[in-house]
């Protein structure tokens, strides 16, 4: 049931949460269901085949997710990450894109992917109105890449990054988990990718997510550490903040680099206090944190029969009670974190 949204939306289409911060950004995991089975994300009890995933009818369809969109982008969201999952093994997803990009006011389509799917798809992407992309991607050798992946796909992957790059996705960024004593031995390879292409080389914090986390503390390398092994390389010159880097502080390493470096520190360096983001899970709830488990289900609204005032009220009262940050902090030994939710639903 559609109607149109009164009076109490935002006249100025901006939203503010009670600590001023500007909520902007709308994430969408499409799907629970990935081709791969990455360590940091696949808990262990998924791994062996324990948990379910999200059956057709538990899943937002897209017709569902285009709506919330709608209410969301009148109310003041001005871009989306679709995420998962792995989005690109959701089918109907280009024309699913085409119809997000017919929204009136939304300006930004980005999409995070494992790359497996990108030589074949990029181009329509492309077509369909994706801009931006990240690619994840966390060895650049193919055996470590199989053993952290689960699947022999590193060829696929990097011919991948090579299609989008030629595709001209602006920018291309490489998110790399960095897990010590698994792949930090490679800062220094994928660092200076960054010099040799006009790539956006990511290195973000291992987080501890859901019940049964592979996080560990001897695991865990902080942010200050990654920069102290790559500064050795050559000269790091921070850049100024431009508003695709999201939380990232980024750099150039050396002079006459074609591309940057982004330092992602979501445990040492939290970045909460300019988070501008929600989170639409594939089941059909909306989160304000990645890492508390407070969700607001949407789902229920929208096969309930309620108007898209409902939903505005939904997605108002999540916004009031987004906290002010995560507690999440280096000295933690627990698993789990503040977040009990799977990744693959939430989305990164």
């Amino acid at each position: 049931m559609h109607t149109e949204i009164s009076s109490t939306a935002p006249q100025e289409k901006k939203l503010v949460d009670p600590f001023l911060r500007t909520i902007s950004y709308l994430r969408l995991s499409l799907t629970d269901r990935c081709n791969l089975k990455c360590l940091y994300c696949v808990t262990e009890e998924e791994a062996a085949g324990e948990l379910s995933k999200l059956t057709h009818e538990e899943l937002l369809s897209y017709e569902e997710i285009l709506r919330i969109v709608h209410v969301a982008v009148i109310m003041g969201i001005g871009k989306v990450r679709l995420t998962g999952g792995e989005p690109l093994v959701r089918r109907g997803i280009l024309d699913f894109i085409t119809r997000l990009g017919q929204i009136p006011g939304l300006h930004d389509i980005r999409l995070t992917t494992n790359g497996v799917f990108l030589p074949e798809m990029a181009a329509q992407l492309f077509a369909a109105g994706v801009g931006k992309v990240n690619i994840s991607l966390d060895s650049l050798r193919p055996e470590r890449f199989a053993h952290i992946t689960g699947v022999d796909a590193f060829a696929q992957v990097w011919s991948g990054i090579e299609t989008a790059l030629a595709q001209g996705f602006d920018p291309v960024k490489l998110n790399m988990v960095v897990m010590r004593g698994i792949n930090d031995d490679e800062l220094e390879d994928f660092a200076r990718l960054s010099q040799s292409l006009p790539l956006q080389v990511r290195f973000i914090e291992f987080m501890p997510m859901g019940n049964s986390s592979r996080w560990h503390k001897d695991t865990y390398m902080s942010t200050d550490a990654i920069l102290e092994r790559i500064g050795k390389l050559d000269t790091l010159f921070p850049l100024s903040h431009k508003r695709h880097d999201g939380p990232a502080k980024v750099f150039r390493l050396g002079d006459g680099a074609l591309g940057t470096l982004g330092f992602i520190s979501p445990i040492s360096h939290h970045f909460c206090d300019h988070c501008n983001r929600l989170r639409l899970t594939s089941a059909g709830t909306l989160r304000s944190c990645l890492l508390h488990d407070q969700e607001t289900d949407l789902r229920t609204i929208l096969r309930s029969g309620q108007d898209d005032e409902a939903l505005y009220r939904a997605i108002l009262a999540t916004i009031e009670n987004k906290p002010k940050g995560h507690q999440l902090n280096e000295g933690q030994q627990r698993q789990g974190g503040g977040c009990h939710g799977r990744m693959s639903r939430i989305g990164g």
